[in-house]
């Protein structure tokens, strides 16, 4: 199913104009990805899979870090520099949700910082880039120190950090009440980079300073990695896991209700579509914590459609600013009269965001809502307020732009090249055809 895709991106190329240097790249992509799943059985019973880790929780992944920077090199400009720092990112991330060692995973899972960090330096256009790499350095360093110290705890009292035996015979390595502390510290980089509320300013300002390209890797793959790694790590100790759950979700449950109100009283776009991502990933930590096949479905489906909606939001945001040159919502108005086509764009990912069927994002809500049910029914109240909220400010969000009298200033005969719809609908297909199939991505336990 997944294969039908990318043959359809190789022969829209020259419809998609482009730029220069891409379509050698974009192929040799697609062509990795089409070997993937074609040979992916012969990987998964030869040597290599105990080097690496092809299962379809990685596969499912990888395929999303190919699918999003494929269409990353497509919205952007053509340079030889941002050619190799994008595909640094791409290789750091593949080998990310790819090894199969612990402490690989680890020195992958923090090379990504350092292409993440060159695009919006060099590549960023605002004069507070630079703060907004300070935060994510700050954030991410301090957090994943600790998650070294772990991993070396391990690797002394086990002798290995491999995946695949470990899961055999998981570690013991403090006494209670000890344990927990080294489960929270074990953790902390991965609740960081989803991120966790009060763990999450790096975000926002990442997002509002990157450039489309940061943007779209940042929401539709990175933030994917803290997903990945709880969800690679809690195995080793569910009695552990259980026990620090209730904890870790009553602060990503109420904290995905506050930036819920938060995105409401948003004035930027991108800023608005940033905090939205802190209460989907909120979601995402409550399935990947309760230990149940439904929630780790649902963390996975909804990372997933995550990453497809919101790089495609983050796209449209990039088109409405080169339309009326600011990311104002309350300077931003009309984009209904003035080009339709975008605004329907507008109109399929905002109700895709508020997982309006038929799309994974409900899915992936159903299962989520489901696994809560089954842990608790405490976790109801904010759910439902999340849901709500949702849906509400994806509809003030598209609104506010589309609907109302364009401002003078604008240019009444501008049309969207043909690349932004080229992009939307491969950002907006994956989303409502994997519905046909859902297992692809969900059935990976």
């Amino acid at each position: 199913m997944l294969n039908i895709f990318f043959p359809i991106l190789l022969l829209l190329l020259p419809t998609s104009r482009t730029p220069r240097g891409h379509n050698g790249m974009i192929m040799m992509i697609t062509t990795f990805i089409s070997f993937f799943y074609l040979y992916q059985p012969l990987l998964s019973s030869s040597i290599i899979s105990y080097l690496l880790f092809f299962d379809p929780l990685s596969s499912s992944l990888i395929s999303l870090v190919l699918w999003i920077s494929s269409l990353m090199l497509l919205a952007s400009p053509s340079s030889s520099k941002f050619n190799l720092c994008v595909s640094s990112l791409c290789f750091a991330l593949i080998l990310s949700f790819a090894v199969s060692n612990f402490i690989n995973f680890y020195i992958t899972f923090e090379s990504t910082l350092i292409p993440t960090l060159l695009l919006i330096i060099c590549w960023g256009t605002q004069p507070e880039r630079t703060q907004a790499s300070f935060y994510l350095i700050m954030y991410t360093i301090t957090a994943s120190l600790p998650l070294l110290l772990s991993l070396t705890l391990t690797l002394s009292m086990s002798g290995h950090l491999s995946m695949h035996l470990l899961y055999l015979s998981p570690p013991h390595i403090f006494p209670p009440p000890m344990n927990l502390l080294w489960w929270s510290m074990t953790f902390l980089a991965f609740l960081v980079k989803m991120p966790l509320y009060f763990l999450h300013l790096w975000l926002p300002k990442a997002h509002v300073e990157a450039p489309l390209a940061g943007s779209m890797i940042l929401a539709g793959v990175l933030l994917k990695l803290g997903g990945y790694g709880i969800l690679r790590l809690s195995p080793l100790s569910p009695s552990l896991m259980s026990t620090m759950s209730p904890f870790w979700n009553s602060i990503s449950l109420w904290g995905g209700v506050i930036t819920s109100f938060i995105c409401l009283r948003q004035s930027d776009i991108k800023s608005l579509i940033a905090y939205s991502s802190i209460g989907h990933m909120s979601l995402v930590i409550m399935g990947s914590s309760l230990m149940s096949s439904w929630g780790w479905q649902g963390a996975l489906t909804m990372m997933i459609a995550h990453g497809l909606c919101s790089s495609c939001l983050f796209l449209l945001a990039n088109s409405i600013y080169e339309i009326t040159h600011t990311r104002s919502i309350f300077l931003t108005k009309g984009i209904l009269h003035l080009t339709p086509s975008i605004s329907l764009w507008w109109f399929f990912l905002s109700i895709m965001n508020m997982a309006a069927p038929p799309s994974i994002n409900l899915f992936a809500e159903i299962n989520l809502l489901l696994s809560a049910l089954w842990a608790s029914l405490t976790y109801m109240l904010p759910l439902m307020i999340i849901s709500f909220m949702t849906a509400a400010y994806s509809l003030h969000l598209y609104s506010s732009i589309n609907h109302g009298p364009p401002p003078q200033i604008y240019n009444p005969f501008i049309n969207p090249p043909l690349k932004t719809h080229s992009l939307c609908l491969f950002h907006f297909s994956p989303i409502i055809i994997l519905i046909l199939k859902p297992e692809i991505i969900s059935s990976w336990i």
